[in-house]
């Protein structure tokens, strides 16, 4: 497993949740939501976290259907990532499948006692928590980092 710390994005039409692994890259916790809506601004304050963390790389959760097809939402996080690579080089942006992300996110919300209301602020966090996780339970398992390295086209 290699060795440092990963930062997780899960992209959302109004909030983007942010997830830290430990520099063992064994746990991932919880940063902050950063507001999505002005694409400019969330694009600039990822930026600053990347710089904060000084992660290995930034994992970003695609959003794929049960089928494992890729619709409009897809297409979004997609070219989100493609700029967040660009902003962030040479800090490696990958794409990681994020099925269910939100609902297991969710569902473990409530399972500790966070209403709905009160948790929509955390559930994006929550949600790059599960990507993040995933991530690196699948890098441990495998051997290989995981997901696909977005390629930054200069």
């Amino acid at each position: 497993m290699r060795r440092g710390r990963r930062l997780a994005v899960d992209v959302g039409e109004a909030r983007i949740g942010v997830a830290s692994s430990d520099p063992d890259g064994l746990l991932a916790t919880p940063v902050e939501t950063v507001p999505g809506r002005d694409a400019a601004s969330a694009q600039r304050r990822l930026g600053e976290l990347v710089a904060e963390y000084e992660p290995l790389e930034v994992v970003v959760g695609l959003p794929r259907s049960m089928n494992g097809r890729e619709g409009p939402a897809a297409a979004k996080t997609r070219a989100f990532a493609e700029r967040l690579a660009r902003a962030v080089m040479p800090v490696p942006v990958r794409l990681v499948d994020e099925r269910l992300s939100t609902v297991t996110a969710a569902q473990g919300m409530r399972a500790s006692g966070v209403n709905a209301k009160k948790g929509r602020a955390r559930i994006d966090q929550a949600a790059a928590v599960v990507i993040l996780q995933s991530a690196l339970d699948t890098e441990r398992a495998s051997g290989r980092p995981p997901g696909q390295c977005v390629e930054v086209v200069v």
